[in-house]
């Protein structure tokens, strides 16, 4: 979308029907808009089929990417699934202290993920995915362990704001992780397997804090302590895959040229001059979607229980079912995508979930429980596409900082979604419960607010590029390319080094691509 579209696709991409390393005018840009939304209808391998195509090392980095995302996601939840908890330990020392003031630390994780993202990124881009992501993970066990022993709420404030910026650091690393190497055909549905481990964290954190809260003389702490542990392992895990073969690739390239740093520099300021209007339209596409998941999603066990008065132990079960249809509808989404097309797949299932917000929102009894099932369904299964459309749309150089950010950055710009919602659901008062509780429609207000948002992530989504099946090669990088020179790049690509020192044996390869295969042969010494 740099300069009105420079649609690129690499090598070997799927024929899409957009305009391929071209800039157009505005005009002629906005009219390939609706054409280019036309379903290619590629030929994909069944599901299984598709997921067979990754070889062993391609399924560890996926593997490692959704255990560290989920964990992320439930040290994230721990503070929502104990908010009432916090709020009575630290009331013991100031009796003003209520959830109001607990929520603050969603509040700060959530305005700070942005600065873990923009620090994370360019560190990931620049040293790679692997020692990043450890640090993250460090950080996590530090900052879990912290949490479960803070005595007091400005201490808690303290230690969630690190956290926000810890947690930020994650998304862009592990979907680089999981997708960068992996199959064409395979990278819808390991997209959408990749983003349903947020919904997975959440099961998770339910889980264990129905185990773990309020279980021992130690109240809601050993939650977090337990929280603090997986992360070692998840760290061991990544001590023990390489990096990914496109960011050795890259990093081949940029030591040819004879700065690793200074080519990095170089390279961003190309990707800043190529792609600055991208990166705008990115940020601005991500909130869209980031209203989408927390308009749904944070004022709903509110609604369910101010609104419908569900017992606490239904409005658990409703968001459970939620959530195994969230899963369930980004894995199906996603694998779609690779057949139907990035951006024809979330329009489509974004006008599905909005012809579905009248049951998800006005459905008073048990049955919502289909609803919220098949309403999240469509939720998370447009987000499903978003890990690999970022990937394939960002510049190659700057790939984590570019989906991270992008995510985290949207993520605050919808941050005060629940509070919109239940603000102008508190201007349409209901009749008190029998306990003389106030209640509100809240119903109403979830309804019409996800409306807008569908709406606004429909046009959003239209006026976007997309590339899908984009190579995430150093050969089709032309950004790379214009800074380190086509002669660097080649180079690299005809004498591919492993990262050991080895280089690779083309002899016995079919495809004459011997580093894809894993082949090697030792170099000699000169």
């Amino acid at each position: 979308m740099a300069d009105y579209g420079v649609e690129q696709r690499g090598k070997g991409a799927y024929d899409h029907g957009e305009p391929v390393e071209e800039k157009m005018s505005v005009g002629r840009y906005i009219a390939t808009r609706l054409p280019s939304l036309k379903p290619p209808m590629h030929k994909a391998p069944n599901p299984f089929k598709a997921l067979a195509l990754l070889n062993r090392q391609q399924w560890l980095f996926f593997l490692v990417g959704f255990v560290g995302w989920s964990w992320d996601a439930f040290d994230f939840f721990t503070v929502s699934l104990t908010t009432t908890d916090l709020a009575e330990t630290f009331a013991e020392k100031d009796p003003s202290i209520t959830v109001t003031d607990i929520t603050w630390g969603i509040t700060l994780v959530l305005m700070l993920r942005s600065v873990g993202a923009i620090i994370f990124g360019i560190a990931s881009d620049r040293y790679g995915r692997k020692w990043p992501f450890v640090v993250n993970n460090i950080l996590f066990i530090i900052l879990e362990l912290a949490t479960g022993f803070c005595q007091t709420n400005k201490q808690f404030l303290g230690v969630r704001a690190l956290f926000g910026i810890a947690m930020g650091g994650l998304y862009g690393n592990a979907a680089a992780t999981a997708l960068e190497d992996c199959p064409e055909e395979a990278r819808g549905i390991v997209s959408g397997m990749l983003q349903q481990g947020y919904a997975f964290g959440y099961l998770l954190a339910t889980v264990f804090a129905r185990g773990l809260v309020n279980t021992t003389s130690h109240g809601w702490r050993p939650l977090y302590w337990f929280g603090a542990c997986p992360p070692i392992l998840i760290i061991a895990f990544r001590l023990c895959l390489p990096e990914t073969k496109a960011y050795l690739e890259r990093e081949r390239v940029r030591k040819a040229r004879g700065s690793l740093t200074g080519t990095f520099v170089s390279e961003g300021k190309v990707a800043l001059k190529n792609h600055w209007l991208l990166l705008i339209y990115l940020v601005l596409l991500m909130a869209g979607f980031n209203f989408m998941s927390h308009g749904s999603q944070d004022l709903y066990p509110t609604m369910l229980e101010n609104q419908y008065e569900f017992s606490s132990n239904a409005v658990t079960v409703t968001q459970v079912v939620a959530n195994l249809g969230a899963m369930a509808g980004g894995t199906t989404i996603g694998y779609c995508s690779q057949i139907f097309g990035r951006r024809f797949s979330i329009i489509i299932i974004s006008i599905v979930g909005g012809a579905l917000l009248y049951p998800y929102s006005f459905i008073g009894n048990h049955r919502i429980i289909a609803a919220a099932f098949f309403e999240q369904f469509c939720v998370q299964g447009a987000w499903g596409v978003i890990p690999i459309h970022l990937m394939e749309l960002s510049p190659g150089s700057f790939r984590t900082f570019v989906v991270g950010t992008s995510y985290q950055l949207g993520n605050l710009v919808s941050s005060a979604s629940s509070t919109i919602e239940s603000t102008i659901g508190e201007r349409f008062p209901l009749s008190p419960s029998a306990e003389g509780t106030k209640r509100y429609e809240y119903g109403k207000v979830i309804c019409i607010f996800m409306a807008c948002v569908y709406v606004y992530t429909i046009i959003l989504t239209m006026i976007g590029p997309e590339h899908l099946g984009r190579s995430m090669r150093v050969a089709e990088d032309q950004d790379l390319i214009e800074v380190a020179g086509s002669d660097a790049v080649r180079a690299v690509q005809s004498n591919p080094t492993h990262p050991n020192g080895a280089v690779a044996d083309r002899s016995d390869s079919s495809d004459g691509d011997a580093y894809e295969k894993g082949q090697y042969r030792q170099k000699e010494a000169v």
